[in-house]
């Protein structure tokens, strides 16, 4: 008993620090249905407190189709999710997007896959795959593309837990998109076209392919002034 008494009073004092990291934050998701979400039928679904969707040989995915969160369309902000995928997982987290027809969307998108080989990237579904890992990217008015490096896409990649929980942070400001995995700083994105959007629907991927399993939990979000 005295044990259990010690272990609420520890957790208890940890609790301020905990709420204080995540000053300003507002849950996404209330891990136990997909209220404030819109899916195709069908498919995603609330398993072990996690956004899940999974194909199968029998249930394959035969088009890309997104998890769209319906509570608004922020512009400046930090987003926080916690992800896993299978081996052959592919996914990503569409950010400042427009929702098209059968759930779909177009826009750019923090990218993942369970092999880490685009992990950290940066993907337009116009563009393709416009910052790779390790680099900062910037897109002039004219669009002409600079890069430079910020790191090593292998040595960042040894951040990444393969077939675990991992942490995404997307951090959109201004002209600015930085993807951090487990707190790591992977690539960097400016978009200074005239077409680039500073707002936008906010979506989970599920990519056609092979059988796969994604799943989201713990997402958060905080608008930036």
């Amino acid at each position: 008993m005295k044990k259990i008494l010690l272990l609420l009073l520890a957790a208890a004092l940890l609790a301020p620090a905990a709420r204080a990291l995540e000053e300003g934050f507002t849950a996404m998701f209330n891990g136990q249905d997909l209220t404030g979400w819109d899916a195709k039928p069908g498919t995603w679904r609330v398993e072990n407190g996690a956004l899940t969707c999974e194909s199968t040989k029998e249930k394959p995915c035969l088009k890309c189709h997104y998890l769209i969160w319906k509570d608004g369309q922020p512009g400046d902000f930090e987003l926080r999710a916690e992800f896993r995928l299978g081996l052959q997982g592919n996914s990503g987290i569409q950010v400042r997007s427009t929702a098209g027809a059968d759930w779909n969307t177009s826009g750019y998108q923090a990218d993942m896959t369970g092999d880490g080989k685009i992990l950290g990237y940066v993907y337009h579904s116009s563009l393709g795959l416009v910052c790779a890992r390790g680099e900062n990217v910037t897109l002039a008015a004219d669009g002409k593309k600079s890069v430079e490096k910020i790191g090593d896409a292998k040595e960042l990649l040894k951040n990444f837990k393969p077939g675990d929980w991992n942490t995404y942070r997307v951090v959109c400001r201004g002209p600015v998109i930085e993807l951090f995995i487990n707190d790591v700083l992977m690539s960097r994105m400016t978009d200074n076209t005239a077409k680039a959007r500073r707002d936008g629907v906010i979506a989970l991927q599920m990519h056609p392919g092979p059988p796969m399993k994604i799943e989201f939990r713990n997402l958060r979000l905080k608008e930036l002034k």
